[in-house]
This record gives structure tokens, sequence and C-alpha cells, in this order.
């Protein structure tokens, strides 16, 4: 190994390590943004050493080089404008798309390479199988969530069986191209087709309430498969890359799924919840709720010594982030204390709705996890839920029905609760929610947005 080759290797090395330290600091939301800041500089120096050893042996042609230049320019400008104009409500499809681009760019590299070993054969046919999936089924996760594709879940006539029928041929056009000595690689594109089409029968039956599990597992897919493209370049950062985001999908997929108490075999398979039906009702329980008024919940929130606010997917929906920063920093100033209480599933994605709180510049230590706010609600004043429902459902507690045993915000523990909500329709779930009939909570039936607006406006009021 020459001089060269050793500083190149050396440098690969601490790419892996920026890797690494990276993804460890995305763990937390204060340091998240550092976190996502060394792991770019990492991939940007194997970006830029990866060019250096192309030019140093010579490998490229001019016009490959102008390409990849194209390529570059387009792939960068194309994230700096996704990055700066998207919104945050919006960044679940963001992701499913950035995961449709990995898997498909994954699956290019393999199609478009030679198979020089076994082991190279083995592992293209892997990553095509994985990233042509992983494309299809990103592209519709992510018309779910953007609503284009209806959320609920769509059966196709013995979809099921087109499936298995799929992978079996997958898997024999694989198997043949492995074992061939000089296999056509018409044979590869079957595998990618039949990927292709797999990937789209298999996450159209799934809704929208399993949407935060099937993105992780479909990211963990994008990175198994950017690790196979590694082996089939013998590209060092790309192994350890796509091995970092396919183990740590993977280890989210589990704990996203326990979350919600769903096995993950359950979920590919599909047929739960969606989430898309909007209730117009002030009721669908006939158990009797008790109603309050904004003004009311404003001088109840400003009387407490400790106010929880637990956000849901009715406040992303309703884009109503600033709107409940703004009223806990008003109740903080009245010496009320203040946190976030944050479901893993809360958004439709993992960290979604930490993303949106600390877009409005919520304090970073007021964002608690289950674990952390299960153990404060007993010694809580007053809890404002907004735009959640079978996160909170004392239901769960008992076997028997659709949320039995999944882990859940214990806010019913608290002294008196306030359900911010349009109407008392059903979650993903599809069962009542028994918190709404606690005589412990109230209910203010508003828009997140303008219920939040009509809480401020009144605690202002209140201290005038």
């Amino acid at each position: 190994m020459s001089g060269f080759d050793t500083v190149v290797h050396l440098v690969y090395l601490a790419c892996a390590v920026c890797f690494v330290i990276g993804l460890h600091q995305m763990n937390a939301p204060a340091t998240a943004r550092q976190g996502n800041r060394i792991s770019a500089a990492g991939m940007a120096v194997a970006i830029l050493t990866t060019a250096i050893v192309l030019g140093h042996n010579r490998s490229v042609s001019a016009g490959a080089v102008v390409a990849l230049a194209i390529g570059a320019f387009a792939g960068g400008t194309a994230g700096l404008i996704a990055a700066r104009r998207v919104k945050m409500t919006a960044m679940p499809q963001l992701v499913s798309l950035f995961n449709a681009v990995g898997g498909g760019a994954a699956a290019l590299i393999a199609l478009g390479d030679r198979a020089a070993s076994t082991q190279a054969a083995v592992t293209g046919v892997l990553d095509v199988a994985i990233g042509a999936l992983t494309f299809t089924g990103s592209l519709v996760a992510s018309g779910k969530l953007a609503g284009r594709i209806p959320g609920r879940p769509l059966t196709v006539p013995f979809g099921r069986q087109i499936s298995a029928g799929l992978a079996v041929l997958a898997i024999a056009l694989g198997v043949w191209f492995v074992a061939a000595s000089d296999a056509p690689p018409i044979l590869l594109a079957g595998v990618a087709v039949a990927a292709l089409a797999a990937g789209v029968l298999l996450t159209l039956p799934i809704g929208g309430a399993d949407m935060p599990v099937v993105i992780s597992l479909l990211n963990a897919c994008t990175g198994t498969a950017v690790a196979m493209a590694g082996f089939v370049l013998e590209s060092t950062p790309l192994i350890i890359a796509g091995g970092l985001v396919g183990a740590a999908g993977a280890i989210l997929t589990k704990l996203m799924a326990d979350a919600m108490n769903r096995p993950i075999i359950a979920i590919i398979a599909g047929g739960y919840g969606t989430g898309d039906a909007v209730t117009v009702s002030a009721g669908t329980t006939s158990a009797p709720v008790r109603e309050i008024t904004a003004d009311d919940a404003a001088i109840q929130l400003a009387y407490a010594g400790k106010v929880v606010i637990v956000p849901g997917y009715g406040l992303a929906a309703a884009q109503a982030q600033h709107e409940a920063v703004a009223l806990a920093e008003a109740l903080a100033q009245r010496g009320v204390e203040v946190t976030y209480a944050i479901h893993p599933v809360a958004g439709r994605m993992p960290g979604h709705m930490n993303v949106l709180l600390a877009e409005a510049n919520a304090p970073y230590p007021q964002l608690r996890d289950l674990e952390e706010s299960n153990p404060e609600f007993a010694r809580t004043d007053v809890v404002l839920v907004v735009g959640a429902n079978d996160v909170t459902n004392p239901a769960a507690r008992r076997p028997g029905n659709p949320v039995s045993g999944m882990p859940i915000l214990d806010v019913d523990k608290a002294r008196s609760v306030i359900v911010l909500k349009r109407s008392l329709g059903h979650g993903y779930a599809g069962i009542d929610n028994e918190l709404y009939t606690d005589p412990r909570t109230a209910m203010l039936f508003a828009d997140a947005k303008a219920g939040l607006a009509a809480l401020l406006s009144g605690l202002h009021a209140y201290a005038s």
C-alpha cells in the first residue's frame, strides 16, 4: 500500500468517525443541529477525497467529470432549495422522498456496474432488490403523507399473492444471475422491475397510523441498499455510512413499533388506521363530556403552578407550533412551570414534533419524552392536550381493544386536563378516547391554531 493509499484510508476513517459522532449527537434536540453539521462535513470530505482518488488514478474520462459535476450541482441545488422552502409540517414526505432518492441511486449503481466476483454479484442483487423496493415504497409513502394518495389502506385484488410471486421471481432471477458465469444484465433488470412493483404493492395497504414506522423501516432499507452499493464499488465510506443508517433505522423501527404496540410484521401486512377522515360534529360518543370556553380555560391555565402541553398531529396539521410556544412563554412569564410531553409517535415521523417545536424556538430543556413526562403528571395542575388522541387514551391499560398495551402519556393522572380538539372524532385506532369522558377533563372544541390563539388572548385579557 502506497503512502497515498494510507492517507486516503485514514481520511475515510476520520469521515466514518464524523458519521458516528454526528449520529450520536442527533439523539438530543440541543445537539442535533451540531451533529447534522459534523455528519455533513464528514460526507463532504469523503466526496472530495473520492474525487481526488479518481483524479489521482486517472480512472474517469473528461465526459464523466462533466457528468459528475452536473449531477453534484443539480443535486446540491435541489437539496438547498428543498431545505429552505419545505415547511416543517411537510418534513415527513420530504424525508420519504430522500429515502426514495437514496434507494434509487443505490440500485442504479448496481445496474450500471458489472459484477467482477461472486461477492459483487450477491451484493449487487441485494442492492438492486432493496434499492428498487425502497424507491417505489418511499414514493408511495410520501404521496400518502402529502395527501396525494389517500392515507387509508388501499388494497389491490390478490395483492399479497402477487407480492409473494414477485418475491419468488426476484429470488429466482437473483440466484440465476449469481450462479451464471456470464449472466445477461436483463436478469438484474428483472429483479429491479419485480422489486419496484413489490414496493408499491407492499406500501399501498399500510394506513397513515403506521407511517412513522414505515418511514423508519424505509430509511433502514435505504441504508442497507447504500451499504450494498459500497460493496459493489468497494467504497469504504459508502459501506460505513450505509451500515450506520441501516442499523439506526432498524433500531428506530423497533422502538417506534413498540411505542405503537404494533408488531412489525403486522405493520408490513397493512390495513391499519388512516386519520384521513375529518369529523365535524362536536361529539361521537354516547358518554357525556364537559365543555369549556377559551376564556375559562385561560383562567385555569393562569392559576396553575405547573402546566404540561401535549402536542399531537392535530397541532402539526394546523401548523400551530408557534401559537403553542407563544402560550407557553406567556404562562412562563406569569411564573407557571411549563413543559412539553412528546409521545414517540406524536407526529408522522420520528422526532417530527420535536423539530416543529424547535422551529418555533421552544427551549430544548422543556421538550420531554414519554419516560420523562409520565412521572410528572401526578404533580401537574393542568395538562393541555392539543390534537392528540390515541397516545393519551387510558384504554391502553386494559386488554381487549386496538390500543391495549400501547405506551401512552398518563395525562389522566394530572389534577385537570384540557383537550383542545376539533371534535370527539376517533383517532387512528378507531375507538373512543376514554380521557374525554373523565370527570377531570374539559373539552375545548376548536382548530389547534385558532384555539391556542384564543387561549393566549384570554390569558392576556385576564392578566390585564
